[in-house]
């Protein structure tokens, strides 16, 4: 894994938990919406898999936002360099 991917993954991972926790929605209550286990979710949340287009997209969906708004906030994230 190179360093930007690492930037993008730790963005990704804390822009979900993010908007999940402001959602007031439980990583159980996200999986639900999305279709997915609350495992995968919270590996996610840790950085230890990496979602698919498809993923992201019931994630997005799931809370509200669009796909191309959520991609934006973690390239914005990855771009700052904070994880």
């Amino acid at each position: 894994m190179t360093d930007r991917d690492a930037l993008i993954l730790n963005a990704f991972a804390k822009v979900l938990r993010q908007h999940r926790t402001q959602a007031g929605l439980s990583q159980e209550e996200l999986a639900h919406r999305a279709g997915l286990s609350m495992r995968y979710v919270s590996l996610l949340e840790s950085r230890k898999h990496q979602p698919s287009l498809a993923t992201l997209d019931a994630l997005a969906r799931s809370l509200g936002i669009s796909l191309t708004a959520f991609v934006a906030e973690v390239d914005a994230q990855a771009r700052a360099g904070t994880p």
